[in-house]
């Protein structure tokens, strides 16, 4: 009881000094509880669609998977209309209605303007069933009856401004057809973004299935009294001997597409957490230097409850006990803002297009509980070396002035233990770089990011003497004797530089190493297209969906083109002369002309002949595996289509990122064995321009594409801009989320300097005294902390340059051959670093500045 006390004392005494230590915790629970709650958010939105939306009993076709839309031939699988009768028929059903539904179309308003979601959402169209009736309610206008009328979601038609009235135009692979929207239907449950249009039951057979007889599933509502389990079993009874239908019940079919977006909520959800971690990590460097300092400047108060008859268990469990406070409080806060992050969060992904409500705010138990747990056990943890050291003091320490020295100096062993393991990390990272394959070279790439960090960390005051007099001399010695003071106060105490400078470093050593890799993945990039694109244009949607046949035969008739290439990847199964099977073979359908739109280097025999009846080409990695070389005939059972022995004409060279490892065939040689209904659609179209008219032939395709926006032409400046700007959003949002664990290593700086200005008040005083200007002294502060973050900037970015070299290699192996660093942006960082410093010191400095002569030079 009364460690708890003199614990409990001793943090409300220091309560300024442990504020920022708690925002440190505050923020890391908040990142991690924010993550949480976001999630089951979400899981709890999808869980109400996927309730409401699946009837008791559904039957559809046995491969297709939940939310198919048939993206390769841009027609949903179906089944007979037939199977509704017999469905009708079974004992227990209440009712059964076909429906019709597909995502592989695009809906157009009269400016040809997509009014599909902007958020990556699909845009569902379909029939109007009871079903839908569960979800959603006309609330203006009526369904439709007819053909020619469309109904649309209240979400959609309010971010694009439809009415009723208004004519919309849906593309699918089918054909283009019109329709007025005659109703309004608002969701019952919260949309997250999906756009809705419905037909009535015979216009959404004929223009998504191309005919009136089938049906994408047969809704099934079972009679009062009948569970769906039974109801299930008595519809497979009588559709049996088929055994081309998936039946599912309401359960089943929920959770089959839960299955399906958890995968998504599962990468959002653990990429969060891994940068919750991170600031965790960073903010063990404030906790540790808080307590330090706090337990060297009650140096003299531990001597004498030593002196006293504290033991040093009691001592220990004192400043831990404190840990726990802080721990507590930092969490209790921390929870509460987490839930404030995840509304904030929901607000952004409304403003990007996916509609959360807050109605359906989920906070579980798990969200409090692990937000505490970690908080606390991760400041206990953190501080149990000051503990420790607390423990050691003894009771002669109260006759001597506040402070440890024995703190200012580097132990030997930790700045051994550092380097061995600085060395293990990097000679790991150069094992790394000298592997031939990418499995072999991941491990030992792990292992000396995290060997090399350990060891910066634990070596960091050995570092801090080095790396601070070199800073200094080039950034201080300008400043005269104030600049001096700054660097000596700055190397005072290399064991708290160190650990405050590895702070931040931490966090810019993860944005030098992925600007490392972002920047030369699209130098790798960009020198591809260079070397082995010979098309001028690319069309090809950025949604994935195939190109319909009507935008092809406009493509096809632009004028100022040499040749337009078709592109189509097929699924197929490969069976080499020596037995070995490859399921799912990336095997490409296209046009002769592609060998030139596409340059590659051919191993053996000849790529054009590929595209000659019956021959294809292979990769050089697969021919090796396979023992197959040019001459030998492999068969190719097509997904959909009948078994074809085609003859390998070429192999080709595995080296690039461009349809690497692909083997190719001519479309006329897929037509022979895939029907017609199940041919792919063209997944990306080339073009090259007559000589001399690439602006015209540029213009034209633009022209001819504007009545399908679904598509984007690009020439070859486009197409490295548009991988610019995808891996530079990419970036921007790992950035954004890294900037936490710089706050929180900012909040480092600050709070050392603040607690530095407290430890040193009576040498502030006598400096005062003898001469010292107050603006003098606010700019050593500013300055000592400028050097601190410089010094943390430094290393993290030479570190983080180092990995993302190693990186480099290892995505070398597969194809991305080009090492390139961004100089401007890690310049840029170093010289924010300086602001960042500059920032942090505005308190202290402020605080020291103000401090009143006499009273400090009186400090004990």
């Amino acid at each position: 009881m009364t460690i708890l006390k003199t614990s409990l004392r001793n943090f409300l005494a220091h309560k300024g000094r442990m504020a920022l230590s708690a925002v440190a915790v505050l923020l890391s629970v908040a990142f991690v509880s924010g993550t949480l709650v976001f999630t089951d958010t979400m899981n709890t939105t999808f869980d109400k669609i996927f309730a409401v939306t699946a009837s008791d009993v559904t039957v559809g076709p046995k491969d297709a998977p939940a939310g198919d839309s048939g993206p390769e031939t841009g027609k949903p699988d179906s089944l007979p209309a037939s199977v509704l009768a017999r469905v009708r028929a079974v004992q227990g059903v209440a009712s059964a209605e076909g429906g019709v539904s597909s995502q592989s179309v695009t809906v157009v308003d009269d400016h040809d303007k997509n009014v599909g979601a902007a958020s990556g959402a699909p845009t569902i169209a379909g029939n109007w069933t009871s079903t839908d009736a569960r979800s959603m309610e006309v609330t203006s206008g009526h369904r439709p009856t007819r053909g020619g009328q469309v109904m649309v979601d209240a979400d959609t038609a309010k971010k694009h401004h439809l009415a009723i009235g208004d004519t919309l135009r849906t593309i699918t692979a089918g054909g283009d057809f019109s329709a007025r929207i005659s109703g309004i239907a608002t969701f019952k449950v919260t949309n997250p973004g999906a756009a809705i249009v419905t037909f009535d039951t015979r216009s959404a057979q004929r223009e998504l299935l191309g005919t009136t007889d089938r049906f994408t599933s047969i809704n099934v509502t079972a009679a009062k009294g009948v569970s769906d389990a039974a109801l299930k079993r008595d519809v497979a009874k009588t559709l049996a001997g088929s055994g081309t239908y998936k039946i599912q019940t309401q359960k089943e079919a929920a959770d089959a597409n839960k299955k399906d977006i958890g995968s998504f909520l599962d990468v959002i959800k653990y990429a969060m957490l891994g940068f919750a971690g991170i600031a965790f990590l960073v903010g063990i460097f404030l906790i540790v230097n808080t307590f330090s300092m706090l337990v060297a400047q009650r140096t003299r108060e531990i001597g004498l409850m030593r002196a006293l008859g504290s033991s040093r268990k009691q001592i220990n469990r004192s400043v831990l006990t404190e840990a726990v406070l802080l721990g507590v409080v930092g969490s209790v806060a921390g929870v509460a803002a987490g839930v404030g992050l995840a509304v904030l969060l929901m607000k952004v992904m409304g403003a990007a297009g996916m509609d959360l409500s807050t109605q359906d705010l989920t906070v579980t138990w798990r969200t409090p509980v692990v937000g505490l747990l970690l908080g606390i056990v991760v400041t206990v943890v953190a501080a149990w070396i000051p503990a420790r050291r607390g423990g050691r003091i003894s009771p002669m320490a109260a006759l001597r002035d506040a402070g440890t020295p024995a703190d200012g100096r580097a132990g030997r062993v930790r700045g051994a233990l550092g380097l061995v393991l600085t060395l293990a990390g990097g000679l790991a990272l150069y094992v790394s770089t000298q592997q031939d394959g990418a499995g072999a070279a991941s491990p030992f790439l792990g292992l000396g990011i995290v060997a090399t960090l350990i060891g910066f960390v634990v070596v960091g005051p050995l570092l801090a003497g080095v790396v601070v007099r070199l800073l200094s001399a080039v950034v201080l010695r300008v400043f005269g004797p104030v600049g001096r003071m700054a660097e000596r106060n700055a190397l005072r105490n290399p064991r708290r530089t160190g650990a405050t400078g590895a702070a931040l470093m931490i966090g810019l050593a993860l944005v030098a190493c992925l600007s490392v890799v972002g920047s030369s993945m699209v130098a790798s990039a960009t020198d591809q297209l260079d070397r082995s694109v010979g098309a001028d244009f690319i069309v090809q949607s950025d949604t994935g969906q195939p190109i319909v046949p009507q935008a092809q035969a406009a493509l096809e008739k632009a004028p100022y083109l040499d040749h337009v290439t078709r592109y189509k990847s097929m699924d197929a199964t490969v069976t080499a002369p020596g037995g070995t099977v490859k399921k799912h073979a990336p095997l490409v359908a296209a046009d002769p002309s592609y060998a030139s739109d596409l340059r590659r280097d051919t191993k053996q025999g000849s790529l054009q002949a590929a595209y000659g009846k019956n021959a294809m080409s292979v990769g050089e990695k697969y021919a090796t595996a396979a023992h197959v070389k040019a001459g030998d005939t492999l068969t190719v059972a097509f997904a959909g289509g009948r078994t074809a022995h085609l003859r390998v004409a070429a192999v080709t060279s595995d080296d690039g990122v461009i349809d690497s490892g692909v083997m190719y065939t001519n479309i006329t040689t897929a037509r022979r064995y895939v029907p017609a209904d199940r041919m792919p659609g063209n997944m990306m179209m080339f073009a090259a321009a007559k000589d001399g008219k690439e602006k015209q032939a540029y213009t034209a395709l633009k022209h001819s594409l504007k009545p399908y926006p679904q598509y984007t032409v690009r020439d070859q400046t486009d197409y490295k801009k548009t991988l610019r700007d995808q891996i530079g959003q990419l970036l921007n949002l790992v950035y954004g989320l890294l900037a936490l664990a710089i706050v929180v290593a900012v909040l480092g700086v600050v709070n050392t300097l603040a607690l530095s200005v407290v430890e040193r008040t009576r040498e502030i005083g006598l400096m005062r005294a003898i001469g010292l200007s107050r603006r003098q002294l606010r700019r050593m502060i500013r300055l000592e902390s400028v050097v601190i973050a410089l010094f943390g900037a430094a290393v993290g970015l030479g570190l983080g340059m180092g990995w993302g070299t190693a990186a480099q290699k290892l995505l070398a192996l597969e194809g991305l051959d080009v090492l390139s660093i961004p100089w401007p942006t890690i310049a840029g960082v170093f010289v924010a670093s300086a602001f960042v410093g500059l920032l942090a010191a505005l308190f202290p400095a402020f605080r020291a500045g103000r401090m009143n002569v006499l009273n400090a030079i009186a400090t004990e």
